[in-house]
């Protein structure tokens, strides 16, 4: 395939959303700010600095050339702290690009499980009979509608990135289904995407051209993190 020689997808380091529904765990919780709205968390922050000494820890030949980023205030803040992080001189080119955004819930976005099920019963049970990667809920996307405006990201990037390394800073479907989309896998086989979830925040996953495929060379990396 022609297009970038390589690329960095980072998920966005912990937000404070993913912290509520981490304290929530099990019981119910509406969490009202919006999606696009959700900033990091004091770790999270510290999270993308320590993206940012990974990024400055790569040879020359390997280190990004230029950045695209979900338009989602979390993921501009990972890149801007692992910019800053990363100490580079001059300021790389960057794409905010609406197609690297996090899988819209539609309906459902406040509610973490526990609180879908209390309140939308039929929804939970919908959601167990089609399974999470066919499920798409009301206004909202499946995992399918996600590897659509992500091939069409892809291709994309083969005509404006072409020969270049490339880094994407985005969100945890977003990471998950790259890894679909750049294998090239049809989509009859996208649950099988499961078993590399969950994506840990502020994790490193590099994909590197060979013999004109995207290989993966690590994923879901947060050994930087320890």
């Amino acid at each position: 395939m022609s297009g970038p020689v390589r690329i960095i997808a980072v998920r966005h380091g912990q937000s404070e959303a993913n912290l509520a529904y981490e304290r929530a765990r099990e019981r119910p919780l509406v969490y009202e700010r919006g999606d696009q709205e959700v900033t990091l968390t004091d770790l999270g922050r510290r999270q993308a600095a320590a993206v940012g000494h990974v990024l400055a820890a790569l040879p020359e030949a390997e280190a990004p050339e230029v950045v695209w980023c979900s338009p989602y205030l979390r993921a501009r803040d990972t890149w801007a702290h692992a910019q800053r992080a990363w100490g580079v001189e001059t300021t790389l080119p960057l794409t905010v690009d609406k197609r690297l955004r996090d899988r819209e819930m539609g309906a459902l976005a406040p509610f973490n499980r526990a609180a879908v099920a209390e309140r939308f019963p039929e929804e939970a049970a919908r959601f167990l009979s089609e399974g999470e990667y066919a499920f798409r809920p009301p206004g909202g996307e499946s995992f399918g509608d996600v590897v659509v405006r992500l091939r069409a990201f892809v291709g994309d990037l083969r005509a404006t990135a072409r020969g270049r390394r490339v880094l994407i800073v985005a969100h945890d479907a977003v990471v998950l289904l790259l890894r679909h989309v750049l294998a090239g896998k049809p989509d009859a086989e996208l649950p099988s995407v499961h078993r590399y979830a969950p994506i840990r925040n502020a994790s490193v996953s590099t994909w590197h051209v060979v013999d004109g495929r995207m290989e993966v060379l690590s994923f879901n990396d947060v050994t930087h993190l320890a």
